[in-house]
Parts: structure tokens; sequence; C-alpha cells
């Protein structure tokens, strides 16, 4: 394999790809980056049998092949040389080391044959779709912060993907929640999504398609089946597999009785939550929300560092009450929306509470309060 192309480009294909390789592997090959120069184009994947990527780049190709190299410190090298630079990548004859030449400067890595490589994406895909870039960064944005960490439930570690039909028009409906809080989005169910299988998306995946979702005006083909996904994002291809579980009832937990509305600025909620939870502990983040008509009052106490309090004049009509909720919680939340007010629906001190923007209906929050 004998292959010239630019730093940027080859740099901009591994800043995509090389993230799926874990640091630490028992595996070599995995450590490894896939090269294949083919006609005029670098051909890149990297994988960590879980979830891989891979991307095409121009390039000027003299001779037709394909080898491996660590992934980590091929990417580090490109990212080293200078903007400008030319960068030319040969294998030698018997494949075992690759050669990496730009300007003056010359590199070679020991290399591991393509042969050895795996590849995920075998198997048949049940449903195929096309979706606005836009729009899956909506459905990720808005859920993604509320994804399980907890490996015992492995079946809350990622995003629930889902055709549903709300008020009688057909959704696709993203969920996530840790057990203390809830993410619902939703968006109008693209052509060819009706009838695909529910999935969860890993939490590893999310973060990659995540990145990956920078073109505003770009369409992502989505294409699924019971076990796999592939989303293809202008030149870079990401195939995941799925979380083979079955996530919970969610609608369970999602109040339908809560009659007691508080209205308020967003911003100034947030803010002064920031500000008072400046006092509280990492291990108890609770700020009191005490309740009465047109005003709300936050508070917290730690008894190793102090307390603080703050006033906010707000749209509330119902009897007073008091809630105690995650001061970091209440912040992520406040994070995914875009209106000027946010609503809480509230029943009392130890139900949980339904948190949704005045200026979006497509997504809901479900947050579990605290005692205070």
């Amino acid at each position: 394999m004998r292959a010239t192309l630019e730093r940027s480009t080859l740099l901009s294909s591994l800043n995509h790809v090389h993230r799926v390789v874990e640091r630490r592997t028992t595996i070599p090959i995995l450590s490894n980056v896939l090269l294949r120069a083919d006609g005029d184009e670098l051909h890149l994947k990297a994988t960590d049998l879980d979830l891989e990527i891979s991307e095409k780049t121009a390039a000027v190709v003299e001779q037709a092949g394909a080898s491996t190299v660590p992934a980590h410190m091929f990417y580090d090298i490109v990212r080293k040389l200078p903007e400008g630079a030319e960068v030319m990548i040969a294998t030698d004859a018997d494949g075992a080391a690759m050669t990496l030449s730009s300007g003056r400067s010359r590199f070679k890595l020991q290399a591991l044959p393509d042969t050895d490589f795996p590849d995920i994406t075998a198997g048949e895909f049940s449903h195929s779709f096309a979706l606005p870039a836009t729009e899956l960064k909506t459905l990720i944005d808005r859920t993604q912060f509320a994804i399980s960490t907890e490996e015992t439930r492995y079946y809350l570690n990622g995003i629930y993907l889902h055709a549903v039909e709300d008020d009688g028009n057909a959704m696709l409906r993203a969920v996530a929640t840790d057990g203390h809080r809830l993410a619902r989005a939703q968006i109008a169910a693209p052509d060819g999504c009706e009838g695909m299988p529910g999935i969860i998306l890993p939490r590893k995946a999310v973060g990659e398609i995540q990145r990956l979702v920078e073109d505003p005006d770009g369409s992502v083909q989505v294409e699924l089946s019971d076990a796999k996904i592939r989303l293809t994002i202008g030149t870079v291809v990401v195939t995941s597999k799925l979380i083979d579980g079955t996530f919970p009832d969610y609608d369970r937990v999602i109040p339908s009785g809560n009659d007691r509305e508080l209205v308020m600025d967003r911003a100034s909620f947030a803010s002064a939550v920031d500000r008072v939870s400046t006092v509280s502990s990492e291990r108890g983040r609770a700020v009191k929300l005490a309740l009465s008509e047109g005003q709300i009052v936050l508070s917290v106490n730690s008894p190793d560092s102090g307390s603080a309090t703050e006033e906010l004049a707000v749209g509330y009509q119902s009897e007073d009450m008091e809630i105690g909720f995650n001061s970091r919680y209440l912040l992520d939340i406040s994070n995914q929306l875009s209106g000027d007010d946010t609503i809480f629906m509230l029943a009392d001190a130890g139900s949980p509470t339904l948190i949704r923007d005045a200026a979006e209906s497509g997504a809901i929050y479900v947050l579990m309060p605290m005692r205070v």
C-alpha cells in the first residue's frame, strides 16, 4: 500500500474513528486502526467489537492495499505534524511495518495484517429510514444526560428508541432514565420507521453519534435490526450492537394526576439553584423548594459548610408546600430546555414531579424528589 493525502483530511477522519479504540485491550488488533487504500480514497476503520466507526477520505493512491497500525499513536503523530503538510503512508513488502513520511519527518510503526481485523457489520437490517441530522441531535441531546451509569441495570445504560402513536400521530420517541430522573423526547416519525423494533442504543454509541451529528443541514440514514444499528452520517458510518435487554414500562412512572402548576423563568431559576447549591456537599446535593402563592424560596442547609436561601417570584396559585430535589438534576434538566419558562407539575413532597418546557411540547422530564 502506498498513498498520499493532506494532513488535515487525514486528521479529521482519524479524529472520528480513533475514539472508539480502548486505551487498554487484551486483543492487540483492537488497538489498531484499519487503513485501506483503494481507487482514489483511503478508508479508515476502528472497533471495540461493540461499536465500529469507518470513514473514507480522498487520497492519491499509488498502490492499493491495506494494513493496521496502533490507532492512538498514529493519531498523535498526525496531530503533531505541521498544518498544511502532506502525509505519505506506505507498507513494507512483508506488511510487518508501515512508514509515515511528511516533510523531514519519518515514522515507522509496527503493523498487523488487515485480515485479522474484525468486522461487526455482517447481518441484515430489517428497517431503514432517513431523518434530518438536527432531529436526531435533538432526540439525543434532550435525553442522553439521564442515561444510567449503573452497570447492574445494564438495560438502562442507553437510550430507548421506538416508534409510538401519540394523539393519533406517528412519532419516533427516545427515552432515558437512571431511576431518579427520566427524559422523554419525540419527533414526527420518518417514513420507514413504522413497525421498527424498540431498541436500546448503548451509552458509548450515543456519545459518538452526538459528536458526529455536526452538520445542521445534513441527513442521517438509519438502518436497524433487533441486534444492531447502522447510521450513515456524511462519509462516516457508525455500526453498533444494541443492548440486549427489555427497557422498563416508563409510562407507569410518568405522573398524570399532578395538579399543582408552578411556572417560572427558566434562566432565573437555574441561576438561583446554581447559586444556593454552592454550599451543598458532594454527598447531599438537595435543594429545598418552599412554594407559596406567587413565590418560591430555594434553600440549602449543609452541616459541613453553611446555608443559603434565595427568593423568586413565580406563577403558583396552589396550596403551600415544600419539596426537595437533587440540585445537579435540576440543572441538567434546565440545560435541556429552550423556552423562557419552565413548567413544574407537582403532586406532593413524596411523588415524582413532571417538568416541561413552555415552548416545546415534544420533551418531558420526570424527577423524583429527595428528603430534605
